[in-house]
Parts: structure tokens; sequence; C-alpha cells
């Protein structure tokens, strides 16, 4: 069994001072919104900053003036961010960004990113772009050309571990695991101290968790299965400081940080990673809408001479 645990991501920024994302939209236009990218909202937590959807594929975060929405497995989250827009004033909108990760099944997915960004392109004019190699961890990225600058501490990270450790996969793929034991195998007493947790264990497994404190979030998605492994972080909390607890418990063969106006990136990586990981691959771009990009993929080298991996061809979607 395998599943595309890799996600797309989108952020709508709109005037507050024309509408209200927290009080003139009820649960029933999150869900339908939901629905447009096969998914739907499975619960939700909130307080007086942010509303907090846990999806069927990912999370939805909802603030007075932005929503961050990232869906993963072979939903079409390019048509969420169709149904928003099409409900919503022009006016009213000032960025629209939309971020696709390298998959580790692409062919199994009903579109690519361009397909998405000519989605996208009826609503809004905009740039696009490729963060990283073709061949190897990348990280598309389209903004529209609103007149919008991000203010210069609106700072958010994304952590991406691939190949967790047979270890950290066979405790995740624990027949019966439930959220409490997966709380503490992540040490979240210890890292997420005063934020109210909405998190939920899948069948046969997977996991997925919303964490709020007041504007601050965290959402955490585990794709555990042994050959197509993946844990991805999206956090307002920094998670390069975070990086050592994270890559100690899950220890992946590779990991991916994304950064949005971290300004001191080098130095603040070149501190906080293990040393054992190499940088592969570092992108750097000051983007229109005020917001500065980082990209780095990190690798641990591999020494050991592995057998090849035979693959299943049952089914109509072979594994790779």
């Amino acid at each position: 069994m395998f599943f595309e645990g890799s996600e797309k991501k989108a952020e709508i920024i709109i005037d507050a001072q024309q509408l209200s994302l927290l009080q003139d939209f009820n649960d029933d236009f999150w869900s339908k919104m939901v629905e447009q990218c096969q998914a739907k909202i499975l619960s939700s937590v909130v307080n007086q900053s942010c509303r907090a959807f846990l999806l069927s594929e990912s999370s939805l975060f909802v603030w007075q003036d932005r929503l961050v929405i990232l869906t993963c497995g072979n939903t079409r989250l390019v048509n969420a961010v169709e149904y928003f827009v099409k409900q919503v004033p022009a006016a009213a909108i000032l960025q629209v960004i939309y971020q696709r990760k390298n998959e580790y099944f692409a062919y199994a997915q009903p579109t690519n990113f361009i397909d998405d960004v000519k989605q996208l392109k009826r609503y809004t004019d905009g740039k696009a772009y490729r963060f990283g190699e073709m061949y190897s961890h990348h990280n598309y990225l389209f903004h529209s050309l609103h007149p919008y600058q991000a203010a210069k501490d609106d700072i958010t990270y994304e952590l991406l571990a691939y190949q967790i450790s047979e270890d950290a996969s066979e405790h995740l793929t624990r027949e019966g695991l439930d959220v409490a034991e997966i709380r503490e195998y992540f040490q979240f007493d210890k890292w997420l101290q005063g934020f109210e947790l909405d998190d939920f264990a899948f069948e046969p497994f997977g996991y997925s968790l919303n964490a709020i404190k007041d504007d601050d979030y965290l959402t955490i998605h585990v794709t555990p299965q042994a050959h197509s492994s993946y844990v991805s972080f999206e956090s307002s909390l920094n998670l390069i400081e975070l990086a050592p607890t994270i890559l100690q418990i899950l220890n992946p063969v590779s990991f991916d940080i994304v950064t949005f106006n971290e300004m001191k990136f080098a130095a603040s990586t070149e501190k906080f990673l293990p040393k054992h990981y190499i940088l592969k691959d570092r992108v750097e771009s000051d983007l229109d809408n005020g917001y500065k990009v980082n990209f780095a993929n990190y690798l641990k080298p591999q020494n050991e001479v592995r057998q090849p991996r035979r693959l299943d061809l049952k089914g109509e979607n072979y594994e790779l």
C-alpha cells in the first residue's frame, strides 16, 4: 500500500477592512470549499485568533485576514482555491500563493503544477518558480501579482522529512497505535506547551495534528509507510531551532526546509542543524510580494550496500 504524503499548499490573504474570514464565513462555507478538492473536515479547534480544521487529507487554518490550506494524496487543491476566489470580491483578495512539492507518485496525480497554474491564471496573473533541481527535491511556487507587500514579521517554516528511519516507520505503523502514544513519541509535552491540540490517527496508519496558541500554529502530517515515508511540519514556530528534536525522533535520510521571511537562514541552519546531514541544494529569492523565500535540501550520506527493491506489479497503480 502506498500513499502520496507530499502536500499541495495554498495561502490566500484578504483585506480585513472589507472582510473577516473568521466572522463572515460559516462552517458550511469551509466545508464546501474543502469538498472541492475531494477532502472533508474531520474536526476543528478555535481560539480568538485562529480556527484550525483537521481534514481527511491534511489541514485548513483560518485567521481574520488569511487562510492556509494543505492537502495530500490525489486531491485537487487548486479547485478549492478556485471556489474561494469565485465567492469573494476580487478587490478583497490581496495575495494568492500556491505551492506543490516534489511527489513520490507524480504519475498518479490528476494534475501537475503547470495544469494548476493555468487554472489559477483564469482569475489572477502571477509569477511561478521552481526552488530546487528538477531531478531532485524541489518546491514549485506561484504567487499573484497583486500590489501586496508582506510584513517582515510574517515568518513561517516548513520542515519536510523523507525516508524516516526503519525504527520510526515500524513504531508509527504499529497496529492499534493511538493519538496518545503518537503524542508521546513526538514529545509534544516538551515543545508544544500551552497549545490546543487536535489530532487523528488514521487506519491502517497515518497521523495528522493541528495545534494553535494565540496567532501561532503548527500542523504535522505523517505518512509512515516504509518505502514512501514522509512527515511534514508547517508552522509559525521556528522549525529550524526545533529541527534537532524532530530529526532525532525521525532520523530521515533527507529533509527539506522552506522558510518565508527567515532573514537569518544561513546562520540559523548552521547553528541548529545536525552536522551529519550534508547541504545538497540551497535556493533563495526575494519575491515581488515582499517574502524572502529560502529552500534547502539536506541529505544523510548512505555508505552501506543495499539490495534493490522488488516492485509490486499488482493492481493498476504500480509503486516506483
